[in-house]
């Protein structure tokens, strides 16, 4: 893990709903740095997501608050009222204006935030603040993750090195529209805020919202990128080559974050990628790659290792694209050639397809015939332990 050169991390134990565990994360940014962020388009978006994107209009953030086992969402006025405290009680003690601060919170949905841990543990977390916190803050941020999950790059610009590092935690309640997931990236580049959102744009539409655990949209939903300027290296144009760099950085590593996500997914044991080809344009062959990953029949055959290719070309038909052509239509389980000429492809065998499926990384890969568009979706399978885990998440 490269370190980012100001901006530091502190983590402390609140109890807000785990015990005896880290479940607060302060992110601080030099003054002067930039900050970028995407969040959910739930309609039920949690309260510190409304109070996020008032604090982000307003410019000049210097800290993400984050707290994980409470989610404050479907918590009304006293939910927005206890995430704008949250930024007063750190804005107080840090000397800054209450919207420098963004809140964030990861945990179960439609219980009352309590404020109190948080007044008692704001001095340790200001008095923690160090550059060298990455791995613990990413596990701070955890609920039903496994493992904790963090990236990182060194890239090399005109004028000099910059570090790019991120992390994130989601497992389930995983689907476009940023996941049931938290994801905070940063680089010591200094880059003006157009472009730092740019940025972040790009990477998001092809790491965060390209994958899907079990088709769930979280209410609590975000990605930030924080530039510190720290390296006292500008970047002022996305398309400059520098600017090329940078964001092919921040990709590189939103979209290592988002495949540790999908594999991590609760209770998976495969990673599936779904690749459309050949198709008309990128909202179609979005249509086909979600209307595959999404399917419970699929994905538990996929857990049962079991070749019934009929699960697919029946997700791709009903996938809503119009005018599909199926006999141009052909379908790949990795190499093995399960589907064209509208049915079952004459040379596959079911030998072929087992051997393909008994693997922990799948390919399936559909070609449309309808043009020059491709997009990759990832997924996990459906195991038994996903009904366990959230059946079982309260308890």
């Amino acid at each position: 893990m490269y370190e980012v050169r100001g901006i530091r991390l502190a983590v402390a134990a609140a109890g807000i709903r785990y015990k005896g565990r880290d479940d607060l994360l302060l992110i601080e940014v030099a003054e002067g740095g930039t900050c970028a962020a995407v969040f959910t388009r739930n309609a039920f978006c949690a309260a510190p997501v409304t109070v996020a994107r008032e604090h982000l209009a307003k410019g000049s953030i210097r800290y993400l608050l984050t707290n994980s086992g409470n989610a404050n969402a479907g918590t009304g006025v006293p939910g927005l009222r206890a995430a704008r405290e949250t930024c007063r009680l750190l804005a107080g003690m840090a000397g800054c204006a209450m919207s420098q601060v963004m809140p964030f919170s990861t945990g179960v949905i439609g219980q009352d935030l309590p404020v109190d841990p948080f007044a008692n543990a704001v001095p340790t977390l200001l008095s923690g603040l160090t550059e060298d916190n990455w791995a613990r803050a990413a596990a701070a941020i955890m609920t039903t993750d496994t493992v904790p999950k963090l990236a990182s790059r060194e890239v090399r610009l005109a004028g000099g090195s910059v570090t790019v590092t991120g992390i994130t935690k989601g497992s389930g309640m995983i689907c476009p529209d940023m996941a049931t997931m938290l994801a905070y990236v940063a680089t010591d580049a200094q880059v003006p805020q157009p472009v730092l959102q740019a940025m972040l744009n790009h990477a998001v539409d092809r790491s965060f919202n390209s994958i899907t655990v079990d088709g769930d949209t979280s209410t609590n939903d975000a990605c930030v990128l924080l530039a510190s300027g720290a390296s006292g290296i500008a970047v002022e144009a996305m398309d400059s080559p520098d600017g090329q760099l940078l964001s092919g950085a921040v990709q590189a590593v939103c979209a290592e974050l988002a495949e540790m996500i999908v594999r991590d997914g609760e209770g998976a044991t495969k990673l599936v990628r779904v690749h459309v080809q050949s198709a008309a344009d990128v909202a179609e062959a979005r249509l086909v790659a979600y209307a595959v990953a999404h399917s419970p029949l699929v994905k538990t055959a996929l857990f049962a290792s079991d070749p019934n290719w009929g699960r697919i070309l029946a997700a791709v038909g009903r996938a809503g694209v119009t005018g599909l052509d199926v006999d141009s239509i052909r379908i790949w389980l990795g190499d093995a050639c399960i589907v064209s000429g509208g049915g079952r492809d004459p040379g596959y065998t079911e030998e072929a397809g087992k051997a393909v499926m008994k693997q922990s990384d799948i390919e399936i890969r559909i070609d449309l015939a309808r043009g020059d568009t491709e997009v990759e979706v990832l997924t996990c399978d459906l195991s038994y332990d996903y009904v366990k885990i959230n059946a079982e998440y309260r308890s």
